[in-house]
């Protein structure tokens, strides 16, 4: 399966707390924090849940 690569490039402050979860699952904890993961159908929703706080690229 493919990777790819997520950044968090926004902060979590002022976001619900849902989305605040979300970045945390993805393992993100920190702004240019950087993560690679498989892109399962489960993590790409989660990315897609959160695409405006983070920058995705394959890998």
């Amino acid at each position: 399966m493919a990777k790819i690569r997520i950044t968090q490039i926004k902060s979590i402050i002022d976001r619900s707390e849902r989305q605040k979860r979300t970045m945390k699952a993805l393992g993100l904890r920190k702004i240019n924090h950087t993560v690679e993961m498989e892109a399962t159908p489960s993590i790409i929703g989660m990315v897609r849940k959160v695409n405006h706080l983070v920058a995705i690229e394959q890998v």
